[in-house]
């Protein structure tokens, strides 16, 4: 069991869509399903989350944290992981989804310089670290920034 394939039990759900105060017969006449009396039962009843004047519990508990809205999630691909292409192969984002190094490109892709370079390749990626650059340009090869 899986919680996506959780759903309400049969017959608990009620559309939202149905007429209220449309006589006894409808099974919401006279009170319109707001009970007798009392100050939800009348217009201008307070908002939601409303506690009466106390303090309500959204504001009594504290901020945490921070959201930057603007942060980028970048895959990083080691240079070691580009030894799967051919020699003398171009290397681009979408040749590297292709064979699987990654499925998604998110925001970007740095390649990073952990381990051995073995091939001679044409890499373009969206960023390169200093010792990636170096080893991919040490046996022939071309790093260029998109």
């Amino acid at each position: 069991m899986n919680l996506t394939d959780i759903k309400p039990a049969d017959g608990s759900k009620h559309s939202d869509a149905f007429r209220r105060g449309r006589g006894h017969g409808s099974g919401n006449g006279k009170t319109a399903g707001k009970g007798h009396k009392g100050q939800k039962a009348r217009s201008g009843a307070p908002r939601t989350g409303f506690e009466g004047g106390q303090m309500p519990l959204y504001r009594r508990l504290p901020k945490r944290g921070f959201k930057n809205r603007n942060t980028q999630e970048i895959v990083s691909v080691n240079v070691s992981m580009l030894n799967r292409f051919e020699d003398g192969a171009d290397v681009t984002i979408d040749s590297m989804v292709e064979i699987g190094l990654f499925s998604n490109p998110k925001d970007g892709v740095k390649v990073l310089g952990n381990g051995e370079l073995t091939k001679k390749l044409n890499v373009k990626a969206n960023a390169f670290s200093a010792s990636a650059i170096e080893k991919i340009q040490a046996l022939g090869g071309s790093a260029e920034v998109i």
